[in-house]
């Protein structure tokens, strides 16, 4: 029998109301199967690990995805998969972090959630939890489908480090804005395997260390000295810059001055743009070509999820500055297109 662990985390889906109070209050996951009867026709053999105490999603750290990916590298060899119950306000980060501490992972982690607690009448819960379970276990050939972190929402599969929320509102909380969904639930579960990763060739490796010591400067017309230098002269020792377009800044003589201080510093600058489709292609206009030429990192089409959770990990690597720039620029487990 197909043995999956659910880890729950915390979340709106696992949130019942309390029927003296109307609150509401979340139900203990170890009797998922009382709330969920549907769970008992998959046929799998469940197992439920909660966090105690539950957390909001607004509260995950590093230290928190660091016990998540040891439960996962400690239960690996019990499991065929697992699904990750989650607060969807994080949920891109936790899934980002995943994939970059679950090195060679060859079996599905999935994060599921929802928008409307499991109690409610009108739930995604239900749905997306069963869904993530059948992705969880499904194989081809002896091995699993889906052998990376993804997450799955509202019918749709994606992968984990390339995903981002863009809707607080609607069902349709997530989107992939530079890669295609790897599956898609109608009357079928319809895999897409062109996109999904093949299965590594070595052992699972756990690498959890993540330094967090990074600043974020998102640029806007009218941004002063003051405001930059307040991030480029700090104890940071990387930034996430936010940039227009392709990557272009204003090229004011006092802000290419700052970043060129900043790197002379040792700090890392890492370029994104805010648009949420497309990517960073420095040099292609002359207002990032300064940029390109003091050693500004492009960060091509990652996410702003998957920058911040990248450099934390490889910043908390035994690594060189040269060591880190390059590997940023470079593909890892999926998270840009070069």
């Amino acid at each position: 029998m197909t043995k999956i662990l659910i880890i729950y985390t915390g979340g709106t889906i696992g949130m019942v109301n309390d029927p003296v109070t109307g609150a509401l209050i979340p139900f203990d996951f170890k009797q998922i199967q009382q709330n969920v009867p549907e769970l008992a026709r998959l046929n799998y053999d469940l197992d439920v690990h909660s966090f105690d105490p539950i957390l909001d999603s607004s509260n995950m750290n590093p230290e928190i995805w660091a016990e998540l990916a040891a439960i996962i590298s400690n239960q690996y060899d019990v499991y065929d998969g697992f699904v990750i119950l989650h607060g969807s306000d994080t949920m891109s980060f936790t899934a980002s972090a995943l994939s970059f501490m679950l090195k060679n992972l060859s079996k599905p982690v999935v994060l599921t959630g929802s928008q409307l607690p499991i109690g409610e009448i009108r739930t995604d819960a239900k749905e997306n939890l069963i869904t993530a379970l059948e992705i969880a276990a499904t194989k081809i050939n002896g091995q699993a489908m889906i052998p990376e972190v993804c997450i799955y929402f509202d019918y749709q599969l994606f992968r984990g480090n390339r995903s981002i929320k863009y809707n607080s509102e609607k069902f349709e909380a997530f989107r992939s804005p530079n890669y295609p969904i790897l599956a898609e639930a109608g009357v079928t579960l319809s895999f897409y395997s062109n996109y999904i990763q093949q299965h590594p060739s070595e052992p699972l490796v756990l690498e959890s260390v993540f330094n967090t010591n990074i600043g974020v400067l998102k640029l806007y017309p009218g941004i002063n000295i003051n405001t930059v230098q307040a991030i480029t002269r700090s104890s940071v020792q990387a930034i996430v810059m936010e940039t227009f377009g392709s990557g272009n800044t204003t090229t004011a003589q006092w802000f290419t001055d700052s970043l060129e201080e900043a790197i002379h510093a040792g700090k890392l600058i890492v370029d994104i743009s805010q648009c949420q489709r497309g990517a960073v292609e420095l040099g292609k206009y002359e207002t990032s070509k300064k940029l390109q030429q003091m050693g500004v990192i492009s960060g091509f089409d990652m996410t702003f999820e998957a920058t911040i959770t990248k450099l934390m990990y490889l910043m908390g690597q035994d690594l060189s500055y040269q060591q880190i720039a390059a590997l940023m620029e470079q593909s890892l487990r999926g998270e840009l297109t070069v």
